[in-house]
């Protein structure tokens, strides 16, 4: 029986390894784009940065030092320069999809952060496995720019797990509508017509705005805005805009709201400030055939009928008024039941003698003046 030769013996202490093998290793070097591990066999093997991290711009001396144990799966026995090319990157992936398969399994919700935001969605990484959340599925809401998302941690849950045919989606938007169903549930039951309460403003359109009340939009109108009037609700309101508003009306799922406090109504005290008789001033808002509306105050305007603008015939108010002047006028009707207030500037005017009256005035006084004339000349 012949003996062996050191050779022989060394090359047997070293184990036999295949392609597709986890194997452990130590780190005994470490570059900036590789990491060479002493995995007890012939050759050592090697970890290049590309089947490490999928992220180019680590320095892998960072993330490993010499000395480190680490688990690799063997890509090919020999890369050609007598070495075993080893990935780490891979490895960590298939760990990866038994995570997200047991995740898929028991609908467990996942946390992880957005890596890459893609044309159609968001890509993250679950130890080192990548999960697609399509744009649709991002948000209960449409969202135009999704790159706010970059780098930060999001909650999903994983609706669709097929590794073989790389189809692995994750799905945030259910959690975000279970969620905001939840706090429906909990809003309503404590909310009710009337109340005040704290919203901020989500959406503002040329009819009124939407207001998060914490899980339910609730609607603004743009009639409930103010007392007075409101032309363009977007220069009046931002996004993003804190409001105390009065829960006006609960139907179902919507809320109507309103900014219109009863403590603030201008007609509370406008039977003492708008009497007949009393004159007031106003800014002209808008005009008609028949005559222009007077805004006394937010929430009061007033008729200044087209007869009491002036003395003489005026066939329409805007051949004298525009909208914005100033004016003076006298009320003469206050009707509080329906609101409505009549004003007349003609009867501010001072009075006007009339013709025939100042004729005669004239004849009489010429005619005293001959007759004194004549009883002197007696």
């Amino acid at each position: 029986m012949s003996e062996l030769t050191f050779e022989q013996m060394l090359d047997d202490s070293f184990k036999t390894i295949h392609t597709g093998e986890v194997v452990e290793g130590t780190v005994i070097s470490v570059k900036p784009d590789e990491i060479i591990l002493n995995i007890g066999c012939k050759s050592d093997g090697i970890i290049t940065k590309s089947e490490y991290t999928n992220d180019n711009s680590v320095d892998l001396r960072t993330v490993v030092a010499e000395g480190d144990k680490m688990e690799a799966k063997v890509l090919k026995v020999n890369d050609g320069e007598g070495q075993v090319l080893l990935t780490y990157k891979r490895l960590a992936a298939d760990k990866g999809n038994k995570r997200l398969e047991e995740a898929f399994n028991n609908r467990e919700v996942l946390t992880a952060k957005v890596t890459k935001v893609l044309e159609g969605g968001l890509s993250v990484t679950i130890e080192e496995a990548r999960v697609f959340i399509p744009a649709s599925l991002v948000s209960d809401s449409y969202e135009k720019d999704l790159n706010k998302y970059f780098g930060q941690d999001i909650e999903f849950i994983i609706t669709e797990f097929n590794p073989k045919r790389r189809r692995v989606i994750g799905d945030r938007k259910v959690l975000l509508v279970e969620k905001k169903a939840e706090l429906q549930k909990e809003l309503f039951e404590r909310i009710k017509p009337g109340d005040v309460v704290l919203g901020v403003v989500k959406n503002v359109t040329d009819f009124g705005a939407f207001v998060d009340l914490g899980g339910v939009d609730g609607l603004l109108h743009i009639s409930e805005m103010s007392w007075g009037r409101v032309e363009n609700p977007k220069k009046v309101f931002k996004i993003g805009q804190e409001l105390q508003v009065l829960i006006k009306d609960i139907s179902g799922t919507k809320v109507a709201l309103s900014l219109k406090f009863a403590d603030q109504n201008p007609w509370i005290d406008a039977a003492v400030k708008y009497a007949v008789g009393n004159v007031v001033t106003g800014r002209v808002a808008r005009m008609t055939d028949f005559g222009a509306f007077i805004e006394l105050e937010a929430g009061i305007d007033a008729l200044l009928h087209v007869s009491q603008i002036a003395r003489e015939h005026i066939e329409k108010p805007s051949d004298v008024l525009s909208v914005g002047q100033e004016v003076t006028a006298k009320v003469v009707d206050f009707n509080e039941a329906d609101k409505k207030i009549s004003l007349s500037i003609k009867q501010t005017l001072a009075p006007e003698k009339k013709e025939e009256e100042a004729d005669e005035d004239v004849a009489s006084v010429d005619i005293e003046a001959v007759a004194a004339e004549e009883a002197d000349a007696e």
